[in-house]
């Protein structure tokens, strides 16, 4: 479970985040949705304890990101925006190394390992470099990565960006796998089709506020739209930033 209440956020003169409040249940695909610059990225760098707010609070299973750091990353599995791997790695290496990060290590830790490895088809690479991986499959040991340790809560940033479109549906489709599992799945887009898709609850930003949140159905109903691509437009009260897939 996810709580953000009232998080403000400043660059210099510059507003990122500014008062977001919304929930993120267990069992649940929440999707952050709004055009690039929106404050999408700064609102869950400040849940993975990267970032601090001026003010507001952010809870991940009723601990703050601000006073609980340790417990928190034990709690969240994070596809960042940049995935950030070792190039000199494996696949497996960079997931193992995660892993001890976590505490784990031995028998257990390369079960976990292998499981992962099964669950996101990696086995034709999991002992390359990753130097050099395609998009697909740089996102796959990220995701691993994340999932390492078995967190209940999962936080994605643009985790289809870059990919193809069979590499995209497989994405969705592990997406819903960890909903179905009953982990609280907390990701950011863009791009409507992707929200369409997989959300059970939509929070809308723009110009670092919240402008929506609901079901999809209920965002429809609350801008008088009959589709969730009309219904962005309208909460935006512009065109711009509006990505088609």
């Amino acid at each position: 479970m996810i709580e953000v209440k009232q998080i403000h956020k400043t660059f210099g003169n510059v507003v990122a985040v500014e008062d977001v409040s919304f929930n993120a249940a267990d069992g649940q695909i929440t999707g952050l949705l709004g055009p690039n610059g929106a404050g999408k990225t700064t609102t869950l760098r400040i849940l993975y304890t990267v970032m601090q707010p001026q003010h507001g609070s952010a809870m991940v299973d009723g601990f703050d990101t601000m006073k609980d750091t340790l417990e928190i990353q034990r709690r969240i599995g994070v596809l960042p925006d940049n995935h950030g791997l070792y190039p000199r790695l494996t696949a497996r290496e960079n997931i193992r190394y995660y892993g001890r990060m976590q505490g784990l290590k031995g028998e257990s830790l390369e079960e976990q390992i292998d499981k992962l490895v099964q669950m996101l088809d990696m086995q034709e690479f999991e002992q390359r470099r990753t130097e050099g991986f395609s998009s697909g499959q740089r996102v796959k040991v990220a995701i691993a990565r994340a999932l390492v340790h078995n967190p209940k809560n999962i936080l994605l940033d643009e985790p289809t960006n870059g990919l193809d479109v069979m590499s995209t549906r497989a994405m969705r489709t592990f997406i819903r796998r960890l909903r179905d599992e009953g982990r609280c799945v907390l990701f950011s887009s863009h791009i409507m089709q992707e929200v369409s898709a997989l959300c059970d609850h939509v929070v809308i930003i723009n110009q670092g506020r919240v402008v929506s949140s609901g079901s999809p159905q209920a965002i429809q109903r609350q801008t008088g739209k009959e589709n969730l691509e009309d219904a962005f437009v309208a909460a935006l009260g512009t065109e711009e930033g509006l990505v088609r897939a």
